[in-house]
């Protein structure tokens, strides 16, 4: 058997497999990592414990948008919303809890009940009204930010520190830790709703082919209801949990966060054309974006640059898709 796999026919197979891409760029960037990290203390800054663990906590939001993104692209949709969701989860959050002071409970509530109903709205222009899917969550991006912007004013409200607030907002809220175990379990929940249940499966096959997919009966406008609503409540955690890193609301939280999590899925191998994708090669994806940021970071340069390099990260990594998909066909 490994063999065959060594053979040039068997070879061939190897590297066809869609997980290798996302893999080997992920190496490809680590490899870019260890050879361009800075040097403290006679050791790789890069490598250092304490880098890791930053790297993780900040692809943690991110990555849980790029879940949601990942189950809306798969349908062959797209969600420009979740940046600006995830400001107004943070921005209702703060005003509910700290400037009017409602229990933990219900703030965390209302947050995450208005992100949800906003992607209910992203899913309802798309479903029922058949709007483009750029067109559609363009407009919620924009009126869910405008919303956000008007409820504090756009101004920033920031949490007040010491016991009393940590004692009120509870401990695992108050960590920064709290946001990487969350964004593991999100992913590996939204793995299991893609490749294990039937709502998975009809999502594959509506971006395959929508139209066969309702000839052979499946609710098309609710799964693609579905997903973005689930993209929505997913946006909505996450802006909980920036949060809890920033210590603060802001309406301005989130800015082309979108453009992040598109380009997670992307470079995790989900196919912009739909049909194609899982969390997998999100997570890898997620993972590799996240580093290339944090060594360009680490080498101090431009923040305008690195969004250069990102935008051609993206059209390498579609690039490489559209020869897969020539190569198939």
């Amino acid at each position: 058997m490994l063999e065959n796999r060594l053979r040039p026919g068997g070879l061939k197979r190897v590297f066809e497999q869609e997980w290798v891409r996302p893999l080997g760029t992920l190496l490809f960037v680590v490899v870019l990592a260890t050879v361009f990290s800075p040097h403290r203390d006679g050791q790789l800054v890069f490598w250092q414990s304490r880098n890791l663990f930053n790297v993780l906590r900040q692809i943690s939001e991110i990555g849980i948008l790029a879940v949601g993104m990942t189950l809306v692209i798969i349908t062959g949709g797209i969600d420009l919303s979740v940046g600006s969701l995830l400001a107004l989860a943070s921005t209702l959050f703060a005003f509910t809890f700290v400037s009017h002071e409602w229990s933990l409970g219900a703030a965390l509530a209302v947050a995450l009940v208005a992100t949800t109903l906003f992607g209910l709205v992203s899913g309802l222009l798309v479903s029922r009204l058949r709007m483009q899917p750029f067109i559609a969550t363009l407009a919620v991006m924009t009126g869910s930010r405008g919303f956000a912007k008007w409820l504090v004013e756009n101004k920033t409200i920031d949490f007040p520190m010491g016991e009393e607030y940590t004692a009120r907002v509870a401990d695992f809220l108050a960590r920064q830790s709290v946001v990487i175990p969350t964004f593991a379990c999100i992913a590996l929940l939204g793995a299991i709703l893609l490749n294990r249940t039937r709502f998975g499966r009809y999502a594959v096959a509506i971006g395959g082919s929508e139209e066969a997919a309702r000839l052979s009966g499946i609710p098309v406008r609710r799964v693609k209801m579905g997903v973005y609503v689930l993209s929505g409540f997913l946006a909505g955690i996450a802006g909980l949990l920036h949060c809890a890193q920033s210590h603060q609301g802001s309406s301005n939280a989130g800015m082309s966060y979108e453009l992040d999590a598109i380009a997670a899925a992307v470079i995790g191998g989900t196919s912009l054309a739909g049909g194609k994708g899982g969390m997998l090669g999100t997570v890898v994806g997620a993972l590799a974006l996240g580093i290339l940021s944090n060594l360009l970071g680490l080498r101090n340069v431009d923040e305008n640059v690195q969004w250069m390099v990102k935008a051609v990260i993206i059209v390498i990594a579609v690039w490489l898709q559209m020869v897969g998909m020539k190569k198939k066909v």
